[in-house]
């Protein structure tokens, strides 16, 4: 393996090669001598704040693959002088400290003036005049969702950067635990919608009020404006089906999102206008409230079913929450008497953890103490033996460098920027392309959501692959106890886990006994096939090295039958449904010939292979004895001209997305200039456009002054908080900045990575 090292200042940077796990931190001290000159004596090693002592391995400080390690140079301090002087600090009470002290408090003094006037400003708003008044029950629009909710007008105040200035209302939505006030305009504002509409009384073209869940379209969401499109009632009017259009808000204009079917058609309300005021902008008493997605999706917020997500963790009672606690870590609640030890009353503690999160303090490292032999590793086979077996320089166990941020971890389809023929060498690769996360295991999913990726390695010998389908074997019925990576099968394989992930991804109802067909097999979840080269021996479509995505998969049926092992194991029939062409035909070929995918491997790795190389035939030739021969250049044998890698084109369209960025012209060209492959493409512009707040690519961006990208969420939070600075350069961007969207960037990074941005 190899670790990068730096110092301080940034200045130096080196790469260190060829170590193991077990290399020591005098050795590795050592080693740096020659790259930075400087002696062991002198150098200060840091990692993730801890110091680097003597004695200990780099495998006891965790450093994995490309890790960057802190170097501090210990510099040889001057002898002191007699006579030196020194600077020290006024501890007279002159009139210049009694003035400047006076200055600053005066300063403090007059800024809380200021906040006291304005505060004393904003009380006296009450006396505005508006459509609304103060305690009005109205319903309020969040400019972010495009839906609307019920809050509360609770004050007003006057927006004296529009032209003409205009009122502002301060509005509570009901529901929440903050009481956080929330400024909007009067055309974001209206008279909450208590009157339903019957099935008689809807027409095609009408704008109402209905409920739909962008996110799960089967379960019920938030309130939204939509249009009628379509209506279907049957001979018998027993089956009726609504459909409509969405009306989102986006900053200045109106988006209408696909027409979707609406479910709950017994809950269509009419949208009041603003003379429909003096009937629904009253108290809110008599007007019955809409029911929005619940809190848990669990149990509904079921207040009589047990829960263990939304009430206590170990009994799922929701009773006494006088006696729940939360814990500060994992914000689950618990009882103090289900607890153990129980607690007799909830702590005054400010801050409070359960025993899962709560840290052992005999192992926290205080500063100036050294690092304390950990108790897991100590009990490690590697810790006791003998063998001079060198285990650590191995990759099959190195960590992730990077991690995939561009969707979630539990997303369904293909990932943004990942084309279907992208190999990486080791699944380290493709876990931090985020197209398989797991580092070991083949089945990567949720048993209550489904299976978003599998690896075809040839683990189980009933696995058998045609290509455009094959049969997979599901997992267990091993046992896998102690350090084992694989064992014989010895039981049953059950549908649990990962198999019945898989078997959620299925269009047919989950079952454990029969065959289970879907009958549409295309409506089930797709799930992400990597075939990796271990599954060579079993299949010829299989790459001859690495691992590689073929595309998008369905599960078409599943079921239970006796494997070869003389044991039951769960089978599932999936089928290729993919636009992109298969990776191992002539067309598939092509196209990736077109985008220039090639084998990725982890950062350094190929000059470390390299330098390797070079060492071991340096190494044979000062042993051999036989006639040198000539050689030309650095090199001690024939190398082979590296493939050129075709430059990826951008489409037309894509192309005038980016153009029509002005304000982002520089960023563009710069990552427009290099002739790279899609993936490098993706890769630059992920890292261009990364908001400084969350690390994640910027959703709704905005483009501040200084030509910073930043999520307008989070500039929002940070402008909440006080802070009315660039969060990348800190440049003052003013209390009343206008923080708009830039539409054009939103558009082209939505067509670059579509779907990025969902669900955040």
């Amino acid at each position: 393996m190899w670790i990068q090292i730096r110092t301080m200042d940034g200045k130096r940077s080196a790469q260190v090669d060829n170590l193991s796990k077990l290399t020591r931190i005098d050795d590795l001290k050592k080693r740096l001598v020659p790259l930075f000159d400087v002696e062991p004596v002198k150098q200060r090693l840091f990692y993730r704040g801890k110091q680097l002592e003597d004695g200990h391995t780099i495998f006891d400080y965790d450093v994995g693959l490309n890790d960057i390690i802190q170097l501090m140079v210990r510099v040889d301090l001057p002898e002191l002088q007699a006579n030196t002087s020194y600077n020290l600090p006024c501890t007279s009470s002159s009139s210049s400290c009694d003035e400047e002290g006076l200055n600053e408090n005066s300063d403090v003094s007059d800024e809380n003036k200021n906040d006291v006037v304005q505060s004393q400003d904003n009380s006296s708003n009450h006396d505005l005049k508006g459509l609304y008044k103060v305690n009005d029950m109205v319903d309020a629009k969040d400019c972010d969702m495009g839906a609307w909710f019920e809050a509360k007008v609770v004050g007003l105040s006057v927006d004296q950067s529009s032209n003409p200035p205009s009122i502002l209302y301060h509005v509570i939505y009901d529901g929440y635990e903050e009481d956080e006030h929330t400024k909007l305009h009067e055309n974001n504002i209206r008279p909450r919608a208590s009157l339903k509409l019957s099935w008689e009384d809807l027409n095609v073209g009408q704008v109402v009020m209905a409920n739909y869940n962008t996110d799960e379209p089967k379960e019920r969401g938030f309130w939204y404006d939509v249009e009628i499109t379509r209506k279907e009632e049957s001979s018998t009017r027993k089956s009726k089906k609504l459909f409509a259009k969405l009306i989102l808000c986006q900053e200045n204009d109106n988006e209408v999102a696909q027409e979707c079917k609406l479910l709950f058609i017994d809950e269509i309300f009419k949208i009041p206008s603003i003379k429909d005021g003096a009937e629904c902008s009253q108290d809110g008493t008599s007007i019955v409230k809409r029911q929005n997605k619940p809190d848990c999706s669990q149990c509904k917020d079921d207040p009589l079913k047990l829960c263990k997500l939304c009430a206590c963790c170990k009994c799922g009672g929701k009773d006494e929450p006088d006696k729940q606690i939360l814990c500060d870590e994992c914000d689950m609640a618990y009882h103090i008497q289900c607890l153990k030890p129980p607690l007799l009353t909830v702590p005054d503690d400010d801050e409070w953890y359960c025993p899962s999160c709560k840290n052992d303090a005999s192992e926290v490292i205080k500063a100036g103490e050294k690092l304390r032999a950990n108790k897991k590793k100590q009990k490690m086979a590697s810790a006791n033996s003998n063998t001079e077996r060198d285990w650590g320089r191995g990759m099959a166990c190195v960590g992730r460098t990077k991690q995939c941020t561009v969707v979630p971890s539990n997303h369904f389809g293909a990932i943004p920027g990942i084309p279907v023929g992208s190999s990486w060498l080791f699944r380290i690769g493709a876990s931090e392309a985020g197209v398989h996360r797991p580092h070991v295991s083949g089945i990567h999913g949720r048993d209550t959501e489904g299976a978003f990726s599998i690896v075809l390695a040839g683990g189980y010998e009933d696995d058998l692959d045609r290509g455009e389908e094959f049969l997979y074997t599901g997992s267990g019925g091993r046992d896998l106890s102690g350090n084992k990576r694989t064992a014989e099968q010895t039981c049953d394989q059950i549908l649990t886990r990962m198999n019945k992930a898989l078997a959620r991804n299925c269009a047919a109802p989950l079952s454990e006994k029969g065959k289970v067909t879907a009958k549409d097999w295309k409506a089930g979840k797709p799930v992400r096939v990597i075939r990796s080269s271990k599954f060579r021996r079993h299949s010829t479509y299989a790459p001859e090295q690495g691992n590689r995505y073929d595309g998008l998969y369905k599960v078409v049926e599943y079921w239970s039958e006796k494997g070869q092992s003389g044991y039951l194991v769960r089978r599932y029939l999936l089928r290729r449904d993919d636009e992109e062409p298969a990776p191992w035909t002539p067309e598939g070929k092509a196209r990736s010939e077109e985008l220039g995918l090639t084998m990725q491997y982890p950062e350094g790795y190929k000059e470390a292979q390299e330098k390797k190389r070079l060492e071991k035939e340096m190494k044979s030739a000062a042993k051999s004895t036989s006639k040198k021969r000539k050689r030309t250049g650095s090199n001690t044998s024939p190398q082979h001209s590296p493939a050129k890698k075709k430059a990826y084109t951008i489409a037309n369209d894509k192309l005038a997305l980016i153009k029509a960025d002005t304000q982002n012209q520089k960023i563009w060209k710069d990552i427009l200039a290099s002739n790279d492959s899609i993936t490098e493409f993706h890769k630059k512009v992920e890292e261009a456009f990364q908001c400084i707040c969350c690390q994640e690519l910027a959703s709704k961006p905005i483009t501040t002054e200084c030509k910073h990208n930043t999520c307008k969420v989070c500039l929002n939070r940070s402008f909440k908080a006080g802070v009315f600075t660039c969060p990348m350069c800190r440049f003052d961007l003013g209390k009343d900045a206008k923080l708009d969207v830039n539409t054009a960037l939103s558009k082209a990074l939505q067509d670059i990575f579509p779907g990025y941005d969902k669900g955040r």
